[in-house]
């Protein structure tokens, strides 16, 4: 039994079989010693000192553990687990108190870091129950430096540094690892007690029992020194699951906030906001902790980070949000004619939703139309269950996805959707800076080889150092890096060679070779293969998968709607120097095979093509293969004024569309955009139209859409 204002302290000394010190738990290495003792306050009397050894799982003891605690796996071997020496630990404790006569205790530990980074983590995942005498202590060193402020600082404060400031003399060596350190706490906490100090144990610290969410508004102000991002999460992950991670800190309330990739979807971060500064610092020991098979990285993030993803505006949200301790389930999939009553059918009677329709939020676009999203609340763990379940089931005729979401979460899709454009425009003109035109390799001849998990650092260089002297059967420009969605390094690349041959024998020579600290694998493949990753397909064992779109408008290296590049005249060319545009090219060391002026990816090109693939690359795109660059407004107009071939005005007037139904017709999509302005003549000859399209096009209306 605890109080606010207990009339005794147990005083508690822990070790684990790895880390010791300002280290402790940093490790992730399991508690092996608990040693206590119990103080009258009052009457200033000690109850019995115990000390109990704990059988870890891994009895594998570091080099420190062994050298300052003096314990051994064998001896580890004959102790109780942890689950039955913390019920000693109450028996214990209780039967000292009746024995001193008194009724509450709290804890008192040398710092947080017994109580917060060894105890709450490792009985969280054995899914052990702590007593209520954990989540309440009081830190030796900052009780010490409170009484005796001269000290020195609280982060620099040891058991053997506060005994020398009091001048007392005991002798580590005389006593057991664990019983020296107890001793000597009680005997700091005697002399703050004593009439010279008078010292009161009053403002313990608090370790959070459960995480509570709520919404965040843009308008708050959040220290960056409290803000961390944690990065591999599995995208399943919960806020619960990510605040069990950090079980033992105390996360500010709302304060776990899951990121979204562009697609809406988990990208396996989170951005999470402790109470303090001190909390975010011990968050960032855990770095490279495991949640279940994965390890966690977790590194410094800022408060404007943070609001970007948890921020909210909308008092739709608000309203939503402001229920708390509710279980949030996200709905994604419904058809766009669902009601509120629909869904409430689809859920049923047994996980009831909060509030009925007011625990409902349909996520929609700014005009109105519904997305296929909706977020729902639930008042307890067993009805959010029991929603879960009904995963992929079928609503009208679609099936729906369930998962479990977060108050941030909620605030970022509403967010993204109700900044979504209505009509969305293309950028400013992109110019592709590209070598005169080159032949990507097609066909079934397998003369290309894939390299797959690239160190995400990796460059063109370090491929062809990687390739050692296989670099010179490279064809010229045949290095392809493969970008992922978010036009970041995906791990691959695809290298074209001069024969089939020469491929099989790289593939055979560097298979699991190392780069940096990372093996590549090595597949021979064909260039049809080739060209299928690089438009957007996927190549997997089993078998070839298209491309998003297979489509010519939609198909950087082969777009059949511009047959004729508009070239830019040497003027305004003069305004990209080319050492601006691409990277030197690099020369293999000198040898046999390998004659010294071959470049390996697209060399300095003279003129600057003009090329409206750029617009549309289908992921994952190579890099190598169309590189671009803004073109400034002087450049388009030479452009376009030195040349006859027509090209783009300034402002954006193409809009792509995704997502129509398969039997649309062209009046479905005249009907969709009616009241919007047409487009100029001049975009007749620039895209390729078949004689029905272009005599609909050509006839009077207000708008167009290509």
């Amino acid at each position: 039994m605890t109080a606010s204002h207990s009339d005794s302290l147990v005083v508690l000394f822990g070790a684990t079989a790895g880390a010791y010190g300002a280290k402790l738990g940093s490790d992730e290495r399991e508690l092996i010693l608990l040693v206590w003792q119990v103080v009258d306050l009052q009457n200033k009397k000690v109850g019995t000192l115990h000390k109990s050894l704990v059988k870890a799982d891994n009895l594998d003891l570091s080099d420190q553990c062994r050298e300052v605690s003096g314990l051994t796996p064998e001896g580890l071997s004959k102790a109780e687990p942890l689950d039955r020496v913390l019920q000693q630990f109450s028996q214990l404790v209780s039967s000292d108190l009746k024995v001193l006569g008194r009724s509450s205790y709290t804890l008192c530990s040398d710092g947080q870091l017994l109580i917060r980074q060894v105890l709450h983590p490792e009985t969280s995942k054995k899914n052990y129950l702590l007593s209520d005498c954990f989540y309440s202590f009081y830190d030796l060193r900052k009780e010490f430096h409170t009484c005796y402020p001269s000290s020195a600082a609280v982060k620099d404060q040891t058991i053997k540094t506060m005994a020398e400031y009091l001048g007392l003399g005991t002798d580590e060596a005389e006593e057991d690892f664990g019983v020296w350190q107890v001793k000597t706490m009680v005997a700091i906490i005697f002399s703050m007690l004593s009439e010279g100090c008078n010292h009161v144990f009053t403002e313990p610290e608090t370790v959070k029992h459960k995480y509570e969410t709520g919404p965040c508004s843009k308008s708050e102000t959040v220290d960056s020194e409290t803000v961390i991002r944690a990065r591999g999460l599995p995208w399943q992950s919960s806020d619960q699951d990510i605040a069990r991670f950090f079980k033992g800190l105390n996360i500010a309330k709302g304060g776990v906030a899951l990121c979204l990739n562009s697609q809406g979807r988990r990208n396996g971060e989170a951005l999470v906001r402790f109470v303090n500064s001190e909390q975010r610092d011990l968050a960032l020991e855990r770095h490279k902790h495991h949640m279940g098979s994965r390890y966690i990285e977790v590194y410094k993030a800022t408060g404007e980070e943070f609001l970007k993803i948890a921020g909210g505006t909308s008092n739709e949200v608000a309203q939503f949000l402001s229920k708390e301790n509710q279980v949030i389930i996200r709905m994604r999939g419904l058809p766009f004619t669902a009601t509120q009553e629909d869904v409430l059918g689809f859920l049923g009677s047994e996980c009831p939703v909060t509030g009925g329709k007011e625990g409902l939020l349909f996520v929609k676009y700014p005009d109105g139309r519904p997305t296929g999203d909706a977020f729902v609340l639930f008042s307890c763990e067993e009805y959010a269950q029991n929603a879960l379940k009904k995963h992929k089931e079928i609503l009208g005729k679609r099936y729906i996805e369930l998962f479990r979401s977060t108050a941030a979460e909620v605030q970022q899709v509403l967010n993204r959707y109700m900044s979504t454009p209505l009509i969305p425009t293309l950028p400013t003109p992109i110019i592709p800076v590209i070598p005169p035109p080159y032949t990507i390799a097609t066909g079934s001849i397998r003369d290309c080889v894939r390299l797959r998990g690239l160190p995400y650092t990796a460059g063109i260089d370090d491929i062809l150092e990687f390739m050692g002297d296989a670099t010179g059967d490279i064809k010229p420009h045949g290095v392809h890096m493969v970008l992922n969605q978010q036009g970041r390094p995906s791990g691959d690349a695809f290298i074209q060679m001069k024969s089939a041959d020469k491929a099989f024998m790289v593939a055979q020579k560097c298979h699991k070779k190392m780069m940096k600290d990372r093996y590549v694998e090595v597949f021979q493949c064909s260039g049809e293969e080739m060209n299928f990753v690089l438009m957007g397909g996927t190549l997997n064992r089993s078998g070839l998968s298209p491309p998003p779109c297979k489509l010519p408008c939609l198909s950087p290296p082969a777009y059949a709607a511009f047959q004729t590049a508009a070239v830019i005249p040497a003027e305004a060319a003069a305004l990209y120097q080319p050492q601006a545009l691409l990277p030197s090219t690099r020369t293999p060391q000198a040898s046999a095979a390998a004659p010294p002026a071959v470049t390996y990816y697209p060399a300095q090109a003279a003129q600057l093509y003009m090329n409206y693939t750029a617009y549309y690359p289908s992921p994952p795109v190579s890099p190598t293969t169309v590189g671009y660059i803004a073109a400034p407004p002087g450049a388009v107009a030479a452009a376009a004024t030195a040349t006859h071939t027509p090209i783009l005005p300034q402002p954006g007037a193409l809009v792509r569309m995704q997502g129509l139904p398969y039997n649309t017709g062209m009046k479905e999509i005249l009907s969709f955009f009616q009241g919007y302005q047409y487009a100029p003549d001049d975009y007749n000859g620039l895209i390729q139209l078949s004689d029905q399209a272009r005599s609909v096009l050509q006839a009077p209306k207000e708008w167009v859409c290509l």
